[in-house]
């Protein structure tokens, strides 16, 4: 009977075993290792459902977070339009005029002459808030005007609403522009 010795690791042997397959410590090892190489079907179910459970109450809550960073991102949208107008009265010296056409539309107007009119080759942009922001309406109270030095005319109160809230925007004759909850 011939006894071989098999390495598992830099200095450690198994058991002996011997040429007629009849040892202890080699089939001990295979039987470990078949024992682990897969999950059982209960296993799986089990993760499979502890998933599904956390996907449907991810998926409840980010359903009502989405208003909230809807109306959250239409102020963004207006009041950063808001304090671009006012920086570009000031960078070329002309009054930007802000006009709410209604509950979804408002446009920028750069009043080149300063005359408060819209006037061929003075340049327009018309924004839609409910292209990005669906369910945001908007109500203004005014106009505003941003003059040359900063300041602001024609004071006003912006409200934009939606099932989340509402949030308001003021824009005060110093020119600043803030939000209140």
């Amino acid at each position: 009977m011939a006894v071989v010795f098999s390495r598992v690791g830099l200095n450690e042997y198994r058991q002996p075993f011997s040429a007629h397959g009849k040892t202890g410590g080699r089939r001990l090892v295979e039987k470990s290792q078949a024992a682990s190489r897969g999950f059982t079907l209960t296993e799986l179910m089990i993760v499979l459902g502890i998933m599904s459970v956390t996907l449907m109450l991810t998926n409840m809550w980010l359903s009502s977070q989405l208003p909230r960073w809807r109306l959250n991102g239409a102020v963004r949208q207006v009041v950063s339009d808001l304090v671009a107008a006012k920086m570009k009265a000031v960078v070329e010296r002309n009054r930007q005029r802000i006009f709410f056409q209604d509950h979804r539309h408002y446009m920028i107007l750069d009043d080149k002459n300063n005359n408060g009119k819209i006037d061929s080759g003075e340049h327009q942009e018309a924004r839609d808030i409910q292209a990005d922001y669906q369910d945001v309406t908007l109500t203004a109270s005014n106009n505003p005007s941003f003059l040359p030095r900063g300041t602001a005319s024609n004071l006003a109160s912006i409200t934009l609403t939606n099932s989340a809230g509402s949030k308001k925007i003021t824009v005060s004759i110093t020119g600043r522009v803030k939000v209140k909850s």
